[in-house]
């Protein structure tokens, strides 16, 4: 569905953009981001390395799962560092929640036979 805008002499159109589906191993792209919640970012380098030479959506899903918890890790030492200052016990709870969160939307979406990419989250890998 589109939503049109007229402003004045010109028509905006918004549409949504598709989601990048890629052909492959559905399950293995899904375990690619589940495995983040019980083995952080070796469950990503894992699949990363069992997939096939020929499958990208797993390769892509387990890069993209990879590369957040990466960034969830650099972001748990910094927040463990900011306990001294007592935020960091605020921020420990929040990164949690938002890592279960992300996961599991990447994990339904792999599973869709989708290219999840985290948000806020580089190209490390």
């Amino acid at each position: 569905m589109s939503d049109s805008t007229d402003t004045g002499e010109e028509t905006v159109t918004e549409e949504t953009i598709p989601a990048e589906t890629v052909e492959g191993d559905r399950t293995l792209a899904a375990l690619a981001h589940a495995s983040a919640l019980f083995a952080s970012f070796f469950g990503p380098i894992l699949f990363l390395i069992l997939a096939d030479d020929d499958d990208e959506l797993v390769k892509q899903n387990a890069k993209s799962a990879l590369n957040f918890q990466i960034v969830v890790f650099v972001a748990l030492v910094i927040s463990g560092l900011l306990t001294i200052v007592l935020i960091g016990f605020l921020l420990l709870p929040i990164i949690g929640v938002i890592d279960l969160v992300l996961v599991l939307i990447a994990t339904v979406k792999a599973n869709d036979g989708q290219v999840y990419k985290y948000p806020y989250t580089p190209d490390i890998v």
